[in-house]
């Protein structure tokens, strides 16, 4: 290789050093607020969670049997899988384990003689189930990066319909859930029946003749659980879209970081052989000069 070819690789490599170092400090901007979004949501849903167990405590039986989703089927024969990933790439291992999650717990499914559904956010993820042959039933895209809680609401509302009306008897949700910016821990949870959730250990420790809080309600625990079900169900898909954003923008400036660090390491290593290479030219002239000399 010439010196002006590696001159011109070596000014390619900076070129997209400088884009992955812009993404990298643009990703952890994003991060930064992503974090902040997290921890204001927190005190809410652990709010909403105790306010839900309570009132559930506090119904009656035949009250609790009026709302399906706190209810398990008797048999589960078809299960929905929801995959929260990113609508772009760039971010190392962040969409593909989730994918690869995916694609097991499908198989591990349908090795039971159960039928699996998918349900996809981000363009990634769709694409991905797409390709191996599982399209998606439903897809919610271009929000990942800052979801808001009306795409939250959307995906609910998509998900207790198709349990309600029977087409799927258990939906299970996959993502990654946010430890710092360079670990990210795929994390599967059961979103509906709520049999796994806080309100049902609750009750599976209540008993089956009911346990009425030391609290009255205006109005009635069934009233007020016909309005918080639903919430309770928006904001956990909520908190897994706002830990997923924040995972992938510490997946994506760690990989961005990464990349800047390699491509460094690469143009050292090019201006290495280049100058090893301009040496040997100015010592080969050097000789031609000298054997000429001694010619003459």
């Amino acid at each position: 290789m010439s010196q002006r070819d590696v001159k011109q690789r070596i000014a390619s490599i900076g070129n997209i050093k400088k884009i992955t170092r812009a993404m990298e400090m643009v990703a952890a901007a994003r991060l930064r607020k992503a974090e902040e979004a997290v921890g204001i949501l927190r005190p809410y849903a652990d709010a909403i969670s105790d306010m839900t167990r309570q009132a559930a405590m506090a119904a009656t039986e035949s009250e609790r049997r009026a709302f399906p989703l706190l209810q398990g089927r008797d048999e589960v024969n078809t299960v929905g899988i929801l995959l929260v990933t990113g609508d772009r790439g760039l971010a190392g291992a962040f969409n593909s384990q989730i994918v690869r999650a995916a694609m097991k717990l499908a198989q591990e499914h349908e090795a039971q003689g159960r039928k699996v559904v998918i349900y996809a956010t981000g363009r990634r993820g769709v694409s991905a189930m797409t390709f191996r042959g599982r399209t998606p039933e439903a897809s919610f895209t271009g929000f990942t990066d800052a979801p808001k809680y009306a795409n939250a609401r959307e995906v609910a509302e998509t998900l207790m319909a198709a349990y309600l009306d029977g087409k799927v008897d258990q939906v299970e949700v996959l993502f990654n859930h946010f430890v710092s910016a360079l670990t990210q821990d795929v994390t599967q949870t059961t979103l509906l029946p709520l049999q796994e959730d806080p309100v049902a250990a609750a009750l599976a420790a209540d008993g089956p003749k009911g346990h009425h809080a030391l609290v009255e309600y205006e109005p009635d625990p069934q009233d007020i659980l016909e309005r918080l079900i639903p919430d309770y169900v928006e904001i956990a898909i909520y908190r897994s879209l706002l830990d997923s954003a924040a995972s992938e923008h510490g997946a994506r400036m760690t990989a961005m970081r990464n990349a800047s660090d390699n491509a460094g390491e690469l143009i050292t290593s090019l201006t290495l052989e280049m100058n090893r290479a301009r040496q040997a030219e100015i010592t080969q002239e050097i000789m031609e000069v000298v054997a000429g000399a001694e010619a003459i």
